[in-house]
């Protein structure tokens, strides 16, 4: 997948929920975390931390956050996480930046998984205490997103979006 250019990336990127048990190499979830590393956040503040979780203990553990059967077949989940204290707060209402610069980099993970010829798929519906005792975050931490990774055993859907109609107006 090499080489394609931002839309047709974007166009390859789908939710996986269907993983081959094949490791992901430790080259590749490098790749993934230097990419959202390397994503943009409020004012630079980079309030994220990401946990791979890739261990069989620790996988177990995280199953009891979200009970899907697909997300146990992942090989491994990035968990994004973030901390309120260090993140960007806006001035004029005090609207935390924190969920929107970890989505920001969530979505980097995923789209260079796809890029590297991995599927991933946002999770978001899961149990936050469970999650936390899980990953063993500190209390300043909290997980904002699952994102299991590994090799697609699945194919990509149709995808339904709306018409640029819809989404988008010049003013």
């Amino acid at each position: 997948m090499n080489g394609m250019n931002f839309l047709d990336l974007v166009k390859a990127r789908y939710s996986v929920r269907s993983y081959r048990p094949q490791a992901v190499e430790r080259e590749k979830v490098e790749y993934l975390l230097e990419c959202a590393r390397l994503a943009p956040s409020a004012v630079n503040f980079q309030p994220w931390r990401f946990f791979v979780v890739a261990s069989d203990a620790r996988r177990e553990a995280l199953r009891r956050c979200y009970h899907r059967e697909w997300f146990a077949e992942a090989p491994l989940c990035i968990a994004v996480c973030v901390d309120e204290s260090v993140s960007w707060k806006r001035k004029s209402d005090g609207h935390d930046h924190a969920d929107i610069d970890a989505a920001i980099a969530a979505e980097h993970i995923c789209l260079a998984a796809a890029e590297q010829g991995l599927g991933s798929c946002w999770v978001c519906n899961f149990d936050v205490p469970l999650c936390r005792e899980a990953l063993e975050l500190p209390a300043t931490l909290r997980p904002v997103v699952l994102i299991p990774v590994g090799y697609p055993a699945d194919a990509p859907a149709q995808k339904k979006r709306k018409s640029p109609d819809e989404v988008a107006e010049w003013r």
